[in-house]
């Protein structure tokens, strides 16, 4: 079984193709560098082998990828949504036992990913400040079409406060808590866990 070498999350070989996306589509790309290992550690740090299968949206170059297989995960455990054709022939070369998928992540409902609701999280590399909030509302519905029970979304924001706006978040029966920031990134990045909301309880932070 192959497996890429988990010991950096972020390596130079990362910034050229992820600023040469950028400048080719930056409303889709969002960043001109990619994420931090310090980012990538806090984003993946509740999960682990347990939560098998995992999808990743926005995959970019794999930094989040590599700290998954830190956690334990193997590349077989991982469906990889990634638009940007650049990303997707890098990834599917460091990644060669993952399943990566050129799907727009606003189809995830229609694009037939599992049968049934296997998937134990989800971590989005989605720049969702970006987006309208249709989109948001789309890509994070298909995240919890496939997510089986107890299951998180994990996003990561520059922003000040959760990137769902709560409407979405209440239209969808979810609750969202900060999980951590990280000042080593550029720029600083907060992560958000996403959960469905128990019905015993009303609507939770965001």
């Amino acid at each position: 079984m192959a497996r890429c070498n988990p010991e950096r999350s972020a390596t130079p070989s990362d910034v050229l193709p992820f600023l040469r996306a950028w400048l080719s589509n930056p409303w889709r790309v969002s960043a001109i560098a990619p994420s931090s290992s310090a980012l990538a550690d806090l984003i993946t740090s509740e999960i682990g082998p347990k939560s098998a299968p995992v999808l990743e949206l926005g995959a970019g170059t794999g930094v989040f990828t590599r700290a998954l297989l830190k956690r334990g995960l193997a590349q077989e455990d991982l469906t990889i949504i990634e638009l940007g054709p650049d990303f997707v022939t890098l990834l599917r070369q460091r990644f060669p036992n993952a399943r990566i998928l050129p799907v727009d992540a606003a189809r995830l409902a229609q694009a037939g990913l599992y049968e049934g609701a296997p998937v134990g999280a989800v971590v989005s590399g989605l720049p969702l400040l970006s987006m309208s909030p249709r989109k948001i509302m789309a890509i994070v519905a298909g995240a919890f079409f496939y997510m089986r029970p107890g299951g998180s979304l994990y996003q990561f924001t520059y922003g000040p406060r959760c990137p769902v706006p709560r409407p979405i978040l209440d239209r969808l029966g979810l609750k969202a808590v900060r999980i951590g920031r990280t000042m080593l990134n550029v720029p600083p990045a907060s992560v958000y866990r996403i959960t469905r909301r128990s019905p015993l309880h009303g609507p939770g932070a965001a």
